[in-house]
């Protein structure tokens, strides 16, 4: 019987997306596989992770392309995005607390089109009036970033409902990005 890689990986993602301590013998398990064939497939639990950072990847980037980021409104195009990452959103909350993957030179260089690709929603939305322009491309996107991550634990944790996770981080980073008029600010 041939080994289903991409089982594997997703066997292994949604473990490591609730238990990111899980040992290499947990992972085989949770795949139903033997330690020893899991081995064969990754070295290691390095291995491992940078195959799950490959499939996040691709993931991630199969989202930035059904949420179609080059329509305006940019807002909408943030909205589609959240929506379209969801289902990856554990996977890439795992993978953001991995720091080897995102330090020194060895950088996988699909997070920095990642990062490019929203950063540039962000920058026309601001160019459009959209967004504020007190907060930087950038740090709308770590945000963005960080606001999955969670939004992904709560919910693997029972604390969040599913279904309300597209709505409660759009709302709340773009709560936080929107550009208001001046009599809005004064009302505040």
């Amino acid at each position: 019987m041939a080994l289903d890689r991409d089982h594997v990986l997703r066997a292994a993602a949604a473990l490591l997306t609730r238990k990111s301590t899980a040992t290499m013998d947990e992972v085989a398990k949770a795949a139903g596989i033997s330690r020893a064939t899991l081995h064969r497939q990754f070295a290691g639990r390095d291995a491992l992770v940078r195959a799950l950072e490959a499939l996040g990847i691709a993931e991630c980037e199969a989202a930035l392309e059904a949420a179609r980021l080059d329509e305006n409104p940019a807002e909408d195009a943030v909205r589609r995005l959240v929506r379209e990452v969801e289902p990856a959103a554990g996977l890439l909350a795992f993978l953001y607390t991995e720091n080897q993957l995102f330090e020194g030179e060895e950088q996988h260089a699909g997070w920095a089109r990642i990062d490019d690709r929203i950063t540039a929603v962000f920058r026309r939305g601001q160019q459009n009036g959209e967004f504020r322009i007190d907060l930087t491309p950038a740090w709308l996107t770590e945000a963005l970033f960080g606001l999955l991550a969670s939004g992904a634990w709560m919910v693997q944790s029972g604390k969040g409902a599913p279904k309300d996770f597209t709505r409660m981080i759009a709302e709340l980073l773009l709560g936080g990005a929107l550009r208001r008029d001046e009599t809005q600010r004064e009302e505040s």
